[in-house]
């Protein structure tokens, strides 16, 4: 007894619908991931290349009316900017904030700055720094 074959002979009438959609798939994957690393590459490259300040609170103390934050930046020879600090309250709220302005050709500054607060402040934290 012979078995009949409900499959068309291979090769002989182009590819089936199945091997196109995955064909036409495996090009969208690719597309999309090229496209996927480009964008990551972009944003690497704005978030390291272009930050040309950056610092970290070393230590603070807390004071009455106060907070001494020391912090140290690191920059860009003749790079000027400036850093913002925040002071919160032990409840959470915010009591303080400034701007600290760094120019100059030193690449590496340790500098202890005064945070003015509206009542104790329990924190010191260094928000972000910006290039002029």
């Amino acid at each position: 007894m012979s078995t009949v074959s409900t499959r068309p002979p291979e090769g002989r009438y182009g590819r089936s619908s199945d091997e196109r959609a995955d064909h036409k798939l495996k090009i969208a994957g690719s597309v999309f991931t090229a496209l996927l690393l480009a964008l990551m590459g972009y944003f690497a490259y704005h978030y390291v290349g272009q930050n040309k300040i950056s610092a970290e609170v070393i230590t603070f103390e807390q004071g009455k009316d106060a907070v001494q934050v020391h912090l140290e930046v690191r920059k860009d020879s003749g790079v000027s900017g400036y850093c913002t600090v925040r002071s919160q309250a032990e409840s959470g709220a915010e009591v303080g904030r400034a701007d600290f302005r760094f120019t100059g050709d030193a690449t590496r500054i340790d500098k202890v700055v005064t945070l003015r607060t509206t009542s104790p402040g329990t924190t010191a934290e260094l928000l972000g720094c910006h290039a002029d």
